[in-house]
């Protein structure tokens, strides 16, 4: 098999980045935008020992499950890769996902639920972070195509709230009428780095976040007037990130002008959210998810609670009305900071959250005497560490509440918890990300009677 060779191949399966999966002469050939069930034209675009990447060059026999779609970029940035897919098929495509790895795991014997769908299949997303460039000598806005930083240029981007595009649009042309220079990662020069825009959907509010190389510009005044005058505009702030990096935010924010944070609401909870706090993206499945999870746990009145990886209470608060206590554990100061004070926003008196460590504070909290009943966990992908899953077993919680958005790390994690004398016979998928691979899931261990 040679680079730009045309061959023609039968889409077989679906990898875990929703990319088909085809055989040729002893090689596996993964195939862009391909569908299951689908014979197609393809070239090959790059060669591996046992593998090959490929695209489609002419479809011959076309999948009934298959989308028309205008924009192809959002499949070519990876933006939305399952955006040609009918959206049932997304669902079995995320709920297969949970069963392979189970199997993998010889845990063939758990059950695995139907995908809890979106409310909204596009659209979804209250926040969003477009990276800023100059393309053919003027400053775009876009995403960058997949597994490079060319940047496509976009004023649609599908899973986004409309109205977060309609800023996104109107603040490009702001920096572009002022002549803002757009980074260049190259030299590390220019200015604006990326434009990050957060709406509520409780208020309509939004707040602009301009992240920039230098902590002011010469044009900043005028684009600062401008934006002021974006309709449900109401705050802009300027993040200072000057490094040579990937990572998008840099640590010090600049108020330019109206509120330093923005207010949104999970069911009936209402949190304060600063410009760099997590706050969970699909705000309508949000609610759904969180009461799958405190349904699947059958929380008591009596039950004490922990809630680690907290962020700014978001699962904690949530969680509080149907239980004794919350105690929320988090590493990150201002989160801590804006989960207390989001208690209060909403005169919640039983959660109280402190800064450090689960894996720290949790053993120190069992050697007090503390009753932990059960202990919910949302962790990053990369998933829970061996010292927060021995200590998490050492408090002794009656029921663990797992929320997970990465479904390899789950499944490792729950192996983990098995040692060490916790059962599950069930994972619930949840569809936070509709048009992307990605899926959420939700597991209740519970400790084994000795």
């Amino acid at each position: 098999m040679e680079k730009n060779q045309i061959i023609d191949l039968e889409i077989t399966d679906l990898s875990y980045e929703a990319m088909g999966v085809a055989h040729y002469e002893g090689m596996t050939v993964f195939v862009t935008s391909a569908i299951p069930g689908e014979i197609v034209r393809a070239k090959i675009l790059k060669v591996k020992k046992t593998f090959a990447f490929a695209k489609i060059e002419e479809l011959i026999k076309e999948s009934p499950d298959r989308v028309k779609i205008e924009l192809n970029q959002w499949v070519q940035t990876g933006l939305a890769s399952l955006a040609h897919i009918k959206y049932n098929k997304q669902l079995e495509f995320k709920r297969n996902q949970v069963v392979n790895l189970l199997k993998k795991a010889h845990l063939d014997d758990v059950q695995v639920g139907s995908t809890l769908p979106s409310p909204e299949e596009t659209g979804y997303r209250n926040k969003a972070q477009v990276p800023v460039r100059e393309v053919a000598g003027q400053l775009e806005i876009g995403f960058f195509r997949r597994h490079s930083h060319d940047l496509v240029p976009l004023t649609n981007f599908l899973t986004t709230d409309p109205e977060i595009d309609r800023v996104l649009v109107a603040v490009r042309d702001i920096l572009r009428q002022y002549r803002v220079p757009a980074y260049d990662e190259i030299h590390n020069q220019g200015e604006v780095r990326y434009l990050d825009v957060r709406r509520s959907k409780a208020t309509g509010e939004m707040m602009v976040i301009l992240v920039c190389l230098h902590k002011d510009f010469v044009q900043l005044p005028k684009v600062a007037t401008d934006i002021k005058k974006i309709p449900d505009v109401t705050s802009l702030v300027l993040n200072y990130n000057p490094k040579k990096t990937n990572v998008i935010l840099g640590k010090v924010d600049y108020l330019i002008f109206g509120k330093p944070q923005l207010t949104d609401q999970i069911g009936d909870v209402k949190f304060r959210i600063s410009p760099e706090s997590f706050f969970q993206i699909n705000s309508l499945q949000t609610p759904r998810l969180y009461d799958l999870a405190i349904k699947k746990a059958n929380l008591q009145p009596e039950d004490a609670v922990v809630d680690a990886y907290s962020g700014i209470g978001t699962i904690g608060l949530t969680v509080a009305k149907h239980v004794r206590s919350v105690r929320g554990i988090e590493s990150v100061r201002d989160a801590v900071k804006d989960a207390n004070n989001n208690a209060k926003l909403n005169d919640i008196r039983n959660a109280k959250y402190v800064t450090g460590k689960a894996e720290e504070i949790m053993p120190k909290w069992a050697e007090k005497g503390m009753q932990v009943d059960i202990i919910f966990v949302d962790p990053p992908r990369k998933g829970l560490t061996p010292e927060f899953i021995e200590a998490a077993a050492k408090t002794n919680p009656k029921k663990i509440v797992y929320i997970s958005c990465n479904p390899a790390t789950l499944v490792r994690d729950l192996q983990e918890f098995q040692k060490l004398g916790y059962t599950f016979d069930q994972i619930d998928p949840v569809d936070m990300f509709p048009q992307t691979p990605h899926v959420e899931a939700v597991t209740v261990l519970e400790r084994a009677e000795k």
